[in-house]
């Protein structure tokens, strides 16, 4: 019987193949009191699983291929840091020691503790790196059980040629595993946009639906499936006309792929010679090779909140934060590298991982101490990331991009504090470019109503359109219950990114975009009609955009742009919205 299911599209593109089921990682363990006798051994014993898992992500990491995507590799060496994280290991080793909980008993009832922080977060990105955690765990839980990692795919060599992996999750490791079999395309029951099985589909260009709630329980070993990741839809057991249908749409997306290569390093400009800038947003500093390899003309944005994670105790060096972000800016070959200052606070794990116990959350995060007021609460921590920022500057092309600000206050501060950094850089003696150029992200409502303040103040601006609707909006992305309520085609939301496009032009303030709506083709000529000259997005979505840029003729969307921005009721929005499309 046929039916459909329906997650969140993460990775573009048609699969039609058989499902391979894999069967959920996760182990029922037992719960026992050790002897007090046998505490050490216990704790020996997980010592002794501990380095076994390290032993596989080394042959794993050992055994990458030259071509691999940067992710991959990234995401092992992320297993393996949490593998050695304080906070896993030692407080597992305490329950061990103190309560005489058996090993898989103390391992499992520390996973849940740092599960509970996570599930708080509100920045997406962070909160799904909850998966990696627990799957560093369900590692360790299987060499205790004397199980091997490989035992996720054994049975993988006899799959058919058109696999479609079906899966509750699949670690960043095991997916690696897979890197020398034939597969269409993923299917996981979670996940998000920025969850790692999505990162990693999207670097190796395979169609991937995540968040398919019960897939791995509905779906049959060997069911024939099409996953359609412009939408999210995996269909079972698809009727003949279906089949033929989507059969069709993916030899042309084939086609279509091809022919989007050849893109890769023409001009972006329209046909009206307007030059457009396209850049990449980055989460590790490896990511920088996937972006030139797109077609980059720079980092439109590197979150740097992946660098303070896993840590107990103490927060990110400073020599490790600059090696990290002098490779993005090495790899970068002088183009420009945007790096943002860390967007954590109150709302954030950073306290969690340090160990603090009775960690709390603030009652509503995305309205607390977070961004730039939590890095101005903590002016030590702030110095020692714009050290480590303006340092990686004497290496190439570097900006600095602050988030959430909303106040002139804010704003004085954070280059006070800038100008103390280089103060110290230059007593230690050490280089930097003087002339960094400081930005700011309009991300608040406030923000760009009171551009002005912006304006006088800093170099250059950086819209981002996914908290910009959501402050609009007061819709949290993360709850399903109003993610419907999600409209980036909101009329206030288009009035507030028109207003700020209009008035930095006008006082001669560069100006992009870095959140999703950057990345969407179906909006890129909206974009371009509101005077929006450089976009920044996930490289995978870049040479989509880029041939949008270049059908498009600046001149003649402003007019249908300016009905669309006249427009208030839903209906004449979107008849406002076909107009500028069909142009």
């Amino acid at each position: 019987m046929s039916f459909t299911l329906h997650g969140i599209p993460v990775s573009r593109g048609i699969a039609i193949g058989r499902a391979y089921l894999i069967a959920p990682a996760a182990l029922d363990v037992d719960h026992y009191l050790v002897e007090p006798a046998q505490i050490e051994g216990e704790v020996e014993r997980f010592r002794s699983a501990q380095e076994i898992v390290h032993q596989e992500l080394d042959a794993l990491r050992n055994d990458l291929a030259a071509d691999a995507p940067s992710e991959m590799g990234a995401f092992i060496n992320v297993h393996s840091m949490i593998l050695n994280d304080a906070m896993l290991v030692q407080e597992t080793i305490d329950l061990i020691r103190t309560r005489r909980y058996n090993v898989e008993w103390a391992l499992t009832e520390q996973l849940e503790r740092i599960s509970r922080h996570f599930d708080d977060i509100e920045d997406e990105y962070l909160r799904e790196r909850k998966a990696d955690i627990q799957q560093v765990v369900e590692r360790v839980l299987k060499a205790l059980a004397g199980a091997t990692a490989g035992s996720l795919v054994d049975n993988v060599h006899g799959a058919c040629d058109e696999m479609i992996v079906v899966a509750h999750d699949i670690a960043p490791a095991d997916m690696m595993q897979f890197k020398t079999q034939t597969f269409q395309g993923f299917v996981t029951d979670l996940g998000g946009r920025t969850s790692h099985t999505a990162i990693v589909a999207r670097s190796l260009g395979i169609p991937a639906a995540v968040g398919v709630a019960h897939a791995s329980a509905l779906i049959r070993q060997d069911d024939l499936i099409i996953v359609d990741g412009d939408h999210g839809i995996v269909i079972v057991d698809p009727a003949p006309i279906v089949l033929e249908e989507y059969s069709y749409r993916q030899s042309e997306k084939a086609l279509e792929q091809r022919k989007l290569q050849r893109l890769k390093f023409s001009p972006t400009q329209t046909l009206c010679g307007t030059r457009i800038e396209l850049c990449a947003n980055i989460e590790l500093p490896d990511d920088a090779k996937a972006a030139v390899d797109a077609g980059a003309t720079g980092i439109g944005l590197f979150r740097t909140e992946f660098l303070f994670m896993n840590h107990k105790n103490n927060l990110p060096a400073e020599e490790e934060q600059f090696e990290a972000y002098k490779r993005a800016v090495e790899l970068m070959n002088g183009l420009p590298v945007t790096i943002r200052t860390i967007d954590v606070g109150a709302d954030k794990p950073l306290d969690s991982m340090s160990g603090a116990d009775g960690y709390e959350t603030a009652a509503n995060p995305a309205l607390g101490l977070r961004a730039i007021r939590w890095s101005l609460s903590e002016p030590q921590m702030f110095l020692t990331q714009l050290r480590a920022i303006l340092r990686a500057s004497a290496f190439g092309s570097v900006k600095i991009l602050i988030p959430m600000l909303a106040h002139a206050q804010e704003i004085d501060q954070t280059l006070d504090l800038i100008r103390e950094a280089k103060r110290q850089l230059d007593d230690a003696g050490l280089l930097y470019d003087p002339n960094v150029q400081v930005g700011a992200m309009i991300e608040i409502p406030a923000a760009a109503i009171a551009l002005p303040l912006f304006l006088k103040r800093l170099d250059f601006l950086s819209i981002g359109t996914n908290d910009l609707i959501q402050y609009t909006l007061a819709i949290d992305r993360a709850d399903n219950a109003v993610a419907h309520l999600y409209d980036p085609l909101h009329p206030a939301v288009l009035h507030l990114i028109a207003f700020t496009l209009r008035e930095a032009k006008r006082a001669g303030v560069p100006v992009s975009v870095c959140g999703e709506m950057a990345g969407d083709p179906a909006l890129t000529r909206l974009l371009l009609g509101m005077g929006l000259t450089e976009f920044s997005m996930h490289p995978s979505q870049l040479l989509v955009v880029k041939q949008e840029i270049l059908r498009s003729h600046v001149k003649t969307l402003e007019k249908p742009v300016a009905d669309v921005l006249a427009s208030f009721e839903p209906e004449e929005v979107q008849a406002a919205l076909k107009r500028v499309a069909l142009i």
